[in-house]
């Protein structure tokens, strides 16, 4: 029986950790009583008791938390932003490499990646780990993100009876390219400038799609689609929630929200002989967030990574 506290369940990840984890018969959750839930000392206990600890909260709460362990046996997934781009940290995306996967096995602090991070990094890193495109080229990103990535006030606007007419629209943001989740794309994926990114935020729950466009003639080795469809199909052989897309089963229309409630991620490779498109589809609250941490929690205990999220 492993213990378990989630710092930070009220939170929209944290209660879907929550969620995932409740009817587990190996798992003891460890709980606060409302009034306890922001009490230092009694988080302070809660952290050190347990084997593995997630941090669901603002940056500089996450920071503070960490502080608070003293027991050198104590483990943290942090599923901010505060340690993503911290040596001292292991990034938690274990399909990057088996190398990475065994780093967060042995890890006592492994940080969450972005959700916008996890479908552009799993379209980039291997392409400039195969040196396919140089760590200069010029990455454009787009993504689609539905709006319960925006946390508790984000929903809460999109789902009053009185909002404003333009959430119903898609609406750009991050306009200054300035996005939270930049830096960890950069250094992940080992690039020497951070690419042109509009994340946008639409007017449904759950869901994301994340595209990156590839000019062929920019490439260090010229793949065509089929190629590079092949590449990525032989990177991510063995890889349980990595599933890239048939040309027979490419859609005229690529929906953000197709396998919203799972912790599969979706990698689409389309284009013509000049343009290349690469498109990663997966739910921002499973792959992007909860599904990520609990997929990590179970490579940190030695478990089947699929427990609970299959």
């Amino acid at each position: 029986m492993y213990n378990i506290f989630i710092d930070g369940k009220e939170g929209t990840t944290g209660l879907q950790i929550y969620d995932r984890l409740s009817a587990r018969s190996d798992i003891n959750l460890i709980t606060l009583p409302e009034e306890l839930r922001k009490d230092s000392e009694a988080r302070r206990e809660c952290l050190n008791k347990a084997d593995i600890s997630f941090l669901c909260l603002p940056d500089a709460a996450a920071v503070d938390a960490v502080g608070l362990v003293t027991n050198s046996n104590a483990r943290i997934i942090d599923a901010s932003t505060a340690h993503r781009t911290n040596s001292d940290w292991v990034y938690g995306l274990p399909e990057l490499s088996k190398e990475r996967r065994e780093e967060i096995a042995h890890s006592k602090r492994v940080t969450n990646p972005g959700c916008y991070a996890t479908g552009f990094i799993t379209l980039v890193a291997p392409i400039v780990k195969g040196k396919i495109v140089g760590t200069d080229y010029p990455f454009v990103c787009h993504a689609l993100s539905g709006y319960s990535g925006a946390g508790k006030k984000g929903i809460a606007q999109y789902e009053s009876a009185d909002r404003g007419e333009d959430l119903d629209s898609p609406r750009h943001y991050a306009l200054g390219l300035r996005h939270k989740h930049l830096p960890e794309m950069v250094k992940e994926c080992g690039l020497r400038s951070a690419p042109v990114f509009s994340p946008i935020i639409c007017d449904y729950y759950a869901g994301m799609c994340v595209g990156v466009p590839i000019h062929i003639s920019l490439m260090a080795k010229k793949y065509s689609v089929n190629d590079l469809r092949r590449y990525f199909a032989e990177y991510y052989a063995k890889q349980n929630f990595i599933k890239i897309v048939e040309e027979s089963n490419i859609p005229a229309y690529l929906p953000s929200n197709k396998i919203v409630g799972s912790n599969y991620l979706e990698i689409y490779v389309c284009g013509n002989d000049e343009q290349i498109m690469l498109f990663s589809v997966f739910d921002n609250l499973g792959k992007g967030a909860s599904g990520a941490a609990v997929q990590n929690m179970n490579i940190m205990l030695g478990l089947d990574e699929r427990t609970s999220l299959v």
